[in-house]
């Protein structure tokens, strides 16, 4: 295994990096029952040192349900039969996952509503009014 790269600005040390392999359920026969497939990556936002505070700010409040209190990002994998191929895709999906979570969000341009469509919005509640004070107890 190898630095993680994850974009062009940004490589997980394989130091920071903690793997661990585990039994995995699902199909593989005999084969499941005494082979360790399931691959789990751990990286540790918070005492990253490649990581500035803007962007372990952002990972930690982007990933927060994915966080554990000790400041660790866990993936897991156990789609394949293989360990190897496991591990490739898990750690494929830490750096999709610290990549999605990197990108910064855009700014919001103030917008007013047009002309037309206060008018609608004022129509439809105008309309609506009258639906509901029609169905007040009829007079006899």
């Amino acid at each position: 295994m190898s630095d993680l790269p994850v974009n062009s600005r940004l490589t997980i040390p394989e130091a920071e990096l903690v793997l661990a392999a585990s039994r995995s359920s699902g199909p593989g026969g005999q084969h499941v029952n005494k082979t360790d497939t399931r691959i789990q990556v751990r990286w540790n936002v918070r005492e990253s040192a490649v990581l500035s505070d803007n962007q372990r700010q952002r990972l930690l409040e982007k990933l927060s349900t994915r966080v554990t209190e000790a400041g660790d990002l866990l993936v897991a994998c156990e789609t394949h039969r293989s360990q190897r191929r496991n591990r490739d895709e898990a750690l494929q999906r830490l750096a999709a996952l610290v990549r999605e979570a990197l990108v910064p969000p855009r700014p919001r341009k103030k917008t007013r509503p047009s002309k037309a469509s206060r008018e609608r919005r004022l129509q439809d509640k105008k309309q609506r009014s009258q639906i509901k004070q029609n169905r007040g107890k009829v007079k006899e």
